[in-house]
């Protein structure tokens, strides 16, 4: 029986590698452990890839971390979207646009 391609080799979606994965998910563990976010969602379209994070699993997202591969030449392909869908940070460098929520962590602790 066979399932097709494995998922990461379907052309059409645009997927997060290891190295974008595992910085977005150290940013989450940091907000984990300050008791700040406790879910998260992925979502993989054909022209976006999506990490959602969540206080509550029923609630809408606390942010989206989204690359946008079509938007690398221009603005950058990440960026950091708020709950009223405010770009908060775009740019080239995924670290750098992260960046973006040590504000909320350091808000978060105090």
């Amino acid at each position: 029986m066979d399932a097709g391609p494995p998922f990461h080799a379907t052309p059409d979606r645009v997927v997060f590698d290891r190295a974008e994965l595992s910085l977005i998910l150290s940013v989450y563990g940091r907000f984990v452990a300050a008791g700040e976010w406790r879910d998260y969602a992925m979502s993989f379209l054909r022209d976006a890839a999506v990490f959602s994070v969540f206080r509550r699993a029923a609630e809408h997202p606390l942010y989206r971390i989204e690359k946008r591969p079509r938007l690398r030449a221009a603005q950058g392909a990440y960026a950091v979207i708020g709950m009223d869908g405010r770009i908060l940070k775009r740019g080239h460098d995924l670290a750098q646009v992260l960046r973006v929520l040590d504000k909320a962590l350091i808000r978060a602790v105090d």
